[in-house]
């Protein structure tokens, strides 16, 4: 399985952030996460591996620990001091709190500063599979010496011997710490660095700029872009195609971030409109539909749909008279709930659950009136690539207003975590799924690399 995130990422979760001031010094103050390194490499440089170590930390008597703070031992990685600093009773809050933490921050140098990309992990001791990770990165310095997550788990799910975590009083914490050099952001050569360059910000685009970067490193929709006719007398602020030409070929040559005014203006956008926050998902559809549209009667007609259309099928089976209805119905994306999944095959079982029909909700069958039945989705196939959209927002009626799931969301393959969801991800899959619910787990068998 090939997954594509956005190369760049705004800001971490919120739920990630320093100790709260009243725990430590009074010059602590909560920041911000710092920008991730880049992490594609040109092919042609050489690269050496940073610095890395994994630091397991059993804890024993757990439930007995009466300090509001606990601090493992010392571990060193890259030459550099660290230690966890974890509250077993949650740090004002009802989640277990764990950081990583620069075990000699009081004695360094005057200005020290250190980078370091890293995830904290409660092992699961009875399916190792269950285990909870979760991944940031952070610059260290006097100011910000600890960072990780305030909530990393509820207490009520750690302290439950049902699940695992604590077993025979005992806790298992690991901690996974890479360390890389300090980059300087003023003087810092992405071209150079990674053999790719960014998107700039309009105001509020990145949602739009983390959508265009993925498209475009999809080779094959990249190449049908290029194939699209222009005239001579098109411009790119009033051609989609030219624009989107454009852009595309600014990214694969340029040696500096690209602009994305010309191909804004082509959307018949003004400034106004660049400094609103937009629906992804609907930039991403009535792109598509532009351009497929465009496409028509040329040597690239039809690539969208070959590309991005799959189909499922939608069914309602009676559960005590023979009858079944179903509608099959293509689709070029879909969406997947975030709260209360894990990852991305939760999200999934999540979507092809069954719903009941039964009691004041029975449905009406043909010949047969009101019957028990289920209803439910299967997939017939997927497409070579696969677009999911992450339902990270949902309406409150009581609070009227939207509200933002800080669930983090991943996807895995063999234990090797890609990458927190974030705007779109898209995902390569291979082929037919063979239907029903075993769609995910035969995908994951069958998954291949078409880019």
């Amino acid at each position: 399985m090939t997954v594509m995130t956005p190369a760049t990422v705004d800001q971490q979760e919120d739920e990630e952030m320093l100790v709260p001031q009243s725990d430590l010094n009074d010059n602590h103050q909560p920041m911000e996460v710092a920008q991730p390194e880049t992490s594609n490499i040109a092919e042609n440089q050489p690269v050496e591996d940073p610095p890395s170590s994994r630091f397991t930390w059993r804890i024993e008597n757990f439930s007995r620990l009466n300090a509001k703070k606990h601090y493992s031992e010392v571990f060193v990685v890259g030459g550099y001091k660290w230690r966890i600093l974890l509250f077993p009773k949650g740090n004002n809050v009802d989640h277990l709190s764990m950081y990583l933490d620069v075990a000699d921050s009081a004695s360094l140098p005057y200005g020290w500063s250190r980078y370091a990309q890293f995830s904290l992990a409660v092992v699961n001791q009875i399916h190792s599979k269950y285990s909870i990770r979760k991944e940031t990165q952070h610059q260290f310095n006097a100011r910000e010496s600890d960072w990780g997550f305030t909530s990393f788990m509820p207490l009520g799910e750690l302290y439950d011997p049902c699940r695992g975590f604590l077993v025979n009083d005992t806790l298992i914490v690991e901690a996974e710490v890479v360390v890389r050099r300090i980059v300087d952001y003023w003087t810092y050569d992405s071209k150079k660095e990674t053999g790719y360059v960014g998107l700039k910000n309009q105001g509020a685009t990145c949602y739009m700029n983390s959508l265009l970067q993925t498209l475009y490193h999809i080779p094959y929709f990249r190449k049908a872009v290029y194939h699209m006719p222009t005239t001579e007398n098109d411009m790119p602020s009033g051609s989609i195609p030219l624009a989107l030409q454009s852009l595309f070929y600014k990214l694969q040559y340029s040696d500096s971030s690209v602009a994305t005014k010309e191909l804004t203006k082509s959307f018949g956008w003004d400034t106004h409109d660049s400094f609103m926050q937009h629906d992804v998902q609907e930039l991403n559809r009535v792109l598509c539909e532009k351009l497929e549209d465009k496409m028509k009667g040329t040597v690239v007609e039809g690539t969208i749909q070959q590309l991005f259309e799959g189909h499922h099928m939608n069914y309602i089976e009676c559960i005590n008279v023979d009858y079944k209805s179903t509608r099959k119905e293509s689709f070029y994306d879909l969406q997947l709930d975030v709260k209360g999944c894990h990852d991305v095959y939760a999200s999934f079982d999540k979507y092809v659950e069954v719903e009941r029909l039964e009691g004041d909700n029975k449905y009406h069958a043909e010949q047969y009136g009101l019957q028990d039945a289920k209803k439910g989705v299967l997939f017939i196939d997927f497409p070579p690539v696969l677009q999911l959209q992450l339902k990270r927002f949902e309406y409150d009626f009581m609070r009227d207003t939207m509200v933002k799931h800080m669930v983090l969301t991943r996807v895995s393959n063999r234990g090797r975590v890609f990458g927190h969801f974030r705007f779109t991800v898209i995902m390569a899959i291979a082929g037919n799924s063979g239907g029903g619910k075993t769609a995910i787990s035969q995908t994951k068998s069958r998954s291949r690399n078409v880019f």
